[in-house]
């Protein structure tokens, strides 16, 4: 909007209320025939035995924790959305709902624990984002994402043992991969 010398209250007068605004906003990313194959820019197939594990690295790294303009909204908007009427927060719902979807399928544990594990890594994923971003000191957000990826792979059953190195090398070469996925679309 500022890029088109406008303010983002002029974008209000398009819909009936803010609630609205932010309910069509949250919805895209479910409604998008596309979503299925692209998650935070990379591009991969949702239905593969690796996508779970592959959402959560994307998700947790560097280049999604950089790009805060094109954010996920579960990120962006969470306390907005909690203030907000009961379709923001089914529209939040629905994508959060999709998420575990996507990680549910690939968690390798009991069928009766999946859904729990699922959620668990999901609402991990966009917490550390939310959490990461919102504190100044950046060593401590890095080490904050590198933590819970590591937890969340771990949880979902994604690698074979304990904690991901989070040496400055294996890092760096970890973050690389991410990027590489996430710049595989474009």
């Amino acid at each position: 909007m500022s890029g088109a010398g406008l303010t983002h209250g002029g974008f209000y007068t398009y819909f009936p209320s803010k609630s609205a605004l932010y309910t069509k906003v949250v919805g895209c990313s479910s409604t998008d025939p596309e979503w299925k194959k692209h998650w935070q820019g990379g591009e991969m197939e949702m239905t593969s035995p690796e996508a779970a594990a592959e959402v959560v690295k994307a998700y947790l790294s560097r280049q999604h924790f950089e790009d805060v303009e094109n954010s996920c909204a579960m990120v962006a908007l969470p306390t907005d959305v909690m203030r907000l009427g009961d379709d923001a927060k089914r529209a939040f719902e629905e994508v959060f709902a999709a998420m575990v979807g996507v990680l549910e399928r690939s968690v390798k544990d009991k069928k009766q624990e999946r859904r729990a594990k699922a959620q668990a890594v999901a609402a991990l994923c966009v917490g550390a984002m939310v959490v990461a971003r919102s504190i100044e000191n950046r060593v401590a957000a890095d080490e904050l994402r590198d933590a819970c990826m590591s937890m969340a792979l771990h949880l979902g059953g994604w690698v074979d043992t304990g904690l991901v190195d989070t040496s400055a090398e294996k890092n760096g070469a970890r973050e690389e991969s991410a990027e590489e996925l996430l710049a595989s679309v474009g």
